[in-house]
């Protein structure tokens, strides 16, 4: 028996799977993560022990989110104190002066610079975690590495991250950021894991446990304990996964996944099966430079909440109300009409569902507050419930937008793969304003995210720094061969065996401030790296310069184990219920019309369903506009067509 939980920040979804028998549960979110993580393993299992867990976790991000890491001490080359204060000559927002960057996550007092010969006591007293990062440590760490040893020694058991570990790169403000990062959530993500480690393996309930990494890939409990930096992006990466797959196996060429939960929506490029991978990004501010899915994330979910600007124009999100009190048809408190609200009274959800198969909705609590916004913005309920649905889907549109056509990809030939609680109920409308080709929605949808955890491959991601001008490509082959066989003991030591290796070169013209990482086969000469850099320089940016001169500045490498799972063990859909189809008054684009009820569970493969229509499953709802018609692919699938 293999489980997966993605903890949300609404619902947390538990997905068992028994020799090709699927089980899921979805539950609200506690405040105790890993209570709610119990909780639903239990139901499922009954008390039986689980051969592997696999965790998606928002420990850390939620750490970062609300600041409540530790107190941090940087230790530094003396002059560069403040670089993480000082960063680079870019603005949060460029035309607006009030808008300040985030705050340091090191206070001033707390930075020390130390002389090049690491002379004198480092005194790191009331520090609760330790970032060690010397200007010089891409290429000689072994400065770091003495100064962690004696700081280890003068204070035991203080946690201490090291750039030359973390994220071995040069340019020093990426670095520093990154590894004081990592310090900063060091010690509240050690602390969850070996909670929630001692809740499922010390108990009995699981024989091992792995956690999603940022990149896409699975690593040990304890490595995530000590790199929370590489876990922050863990929860969304696993639905990226699956839908990956199910884009490989539908011989998707061009995808955007679409994962729409309670409190956000991510979406993600897919190219030929291959997510898109991103070597930089921006957390809340904070620069992180660890592999991670290229994701990018928007507040607009099932709960976030629609308002009233000062100027008196409606508005949608950022804030969502989560899962405590969570929408008004929740019934646990909730006052503020939410996306969701807006879909009850539109007719999209049912008025009678039990949510996850424990939450029953209240539609009265939804026309209410929905009802009391019409009236302060002088519109009527449905015209207001449109309208939220509306301002929501244009913050997602600008979210795929961002991930593809700002990336140079065409979504005319790409399809979405819709998933999360409410990604099946604004697919559509989403997918034909963008004029994307079709819609696609994989089997189990609601709870993908936690899916994918268990298609993940076990994954170790190297990185060393280079300098290549002549052509030369034995030093990177040279470096390459090195990182393989590291990747290779890593995942050894973890327990598995390599599967296979990927190689990437950070490639950019002589002169330029940024790379592009260009997959790299090892047998190929230099004149096949320019050319497929040229190539994806010009899908990238619009242009390329074939005539001017390229560098190399490093070389990675990503070993991969073997999953737990694949789309062949999970097996063929087959309908497991009676056919069941009803109807109920719906508000679609053309109006409030009757509209078709299908249960997914009775669909079997072939079967098309028309729109207007609402397919209905236990974690989520798809609704189909008039003219649009979905058909059952033999994986499960929804492929939906207009």
């Amino acid at each position: 028996m293999i489980i997966g939980a993605d903890v949300g920040g609404t619902f947390t979804d538990i997905v068992l799977v028994d020799r090709a028998q699927i089980l899921v549960s979805k539950i609200p979110t506690s405040a105790i993560q890993s209570d709610a993580i119990v909780e639903g393993v239990d139901q499922l299992v009954g008390g039986a022990p689980v051969d592997t867990f696999i965790h998606g976790t928002t420990a850390a991000t939620n750490a970062l989110l609300e600041r409540a890491g530790a107190a941090v001490v940087l230790v530094t080359d003396a002059g560069f104190e403040d670089v993480i204060e000082i960063g680079r000559q870019d603005r949060p927002s460029l035309y607006d002066p009030f808008v300040d960057r985030s705050e340091p996550l090191v206070e001033g007092d707390h930075r020390i610079g130390i002389p090049a010969d690491n002379a004198g006591f480092v005194d790191v007293s009331g520090a609760e975690s330790v970032a060690i990062a010397l200007i010089d440590a891409d290429i000689d760490p072994g400065r770091e590495q003495r100064l962690a040893d004696e700081v280890s020694a003068a204070f035991p058991g203080l946690p201490i991250s090291i750039s030359s570990v973390v994220s071995p790169e040069f340019r020093e403000f990426e670095r520093i950021s990154t590894t004081v990062l990592n310090a900063y959530l060091v010690p509240i993500t050690r602390n969850y894991m070996l909670s929630l480690e001692g809740k499922m393996v010390s108990s009995g309930r699981a024989r091992s446990m792995a956690v999603m990494r940022s990149s896409g890939g699975l690593m040990s409990a304890q490595d995530a304990a000590e790199f929370p930096a590489a876990v922050v992006l863990s929860g969304p990466a696993g639905g990226v996964v699956a839908a990956s797959a199910y884009a490989a196996t539908l011989s998707l060429d061009q995808a955007v996944s679409f994962d729409m939960g309670g409190t956000s929506t991510d979406v993600c490029r897919i190219s030929a099966g291959e997510v898109d991978v991103s070597y930089e990004r921006s957390i809340d501010g904070y620069v992180c430079r660890l592999p991670s899915v290229g994701i990018h994330t928007v507040g607009a979910g099932g709960g976030s909440v629609a308002w009233i600007d000062a100027g008196g124009s409606l508005r949608v999100g950022p804030r969502s109300a989560g899962s405590i009190p969570g929408p008004a048809c929740y019934g646990r408190g909730g006052i503020e009409p939410t996306v969701t609200d807006a879909n009850v009274v539109l007719g999209r959800i049912d008025p009678n569902a039990i949510l996850g198969g424990t939450l029953p909705i209240d539609p009265k609590a939804s026309f209410e507050v929905v009802a009391a916004m019409a009236d302060v913005l002088g519109m009527g309920v449905t015209e207001t419930a449109l309208g939220i649905v509306a301002i929501a889907e244009d913050v997602m549109a600008g979210a795929i937008r961002t991930v593809s056509i700002d990336q140079g990809s065409d979504l005319a030939a790409a399809s979405l793969i819709a998933f999360g609680g409410a990604g099946g109920l604004h697919a559509v409308s989403l997918a034909r304003s963008l004029g994307m080709a079709n819609v696609v929605i994989p089997p189990f949808g609601g709870v993908l995210s936690a899916v994918g955890l268990l298609l993940a491959p076990p994954r170790v991601d190297l990185v060393a720094p280079v300098l290549i001008v002549d052509g030369d490509l034995s030093r990177a082959h040279s470096v390459a061969s090195q990182l393989e066989d590291d990747s290779r003991a890593a995942l050894l030591r973890a327990g598995h065996e390599t599967v296979r290796t990927r190689a990437v070169l950070d490639v950019r013209y002589l002169g330029q401030s940024h790379e592009i990482g260009v997959p790299w086969v090892r047998d190929e000469p230099f004149e096949a790296v320019v050319s497929r850099f040229n190539e994806m320089h010009n899908s990238r940016n619009g242009f390329a310069r074939p005539q001017d001169p390229i560098e190399i500045i490093a070389v990675r490498c990503t070993a991969y184990g073997v999953p737990a799972l694949t789309l062949e063990d999970i097996g063929g859909w087959r309908a497991t219920r009676p056919t069941d189809r009803g109807e109920r008054e719906v508000t679609t684009s053309a109006g409030t019309v009757a509209s078709a009820v299908v249960d997914r569970a009775s669909l079997r493969v072939g079967d098309t369903v028309v729109g207007p229509a609402v397919i209905t499953e236990t974690e989520s709802t798809t609704f189909l506009d008039a003219d649009v018609c979905a058909t059952v692919h033999p994986n499960g699938s929804l492929e939906l067509t207009w």
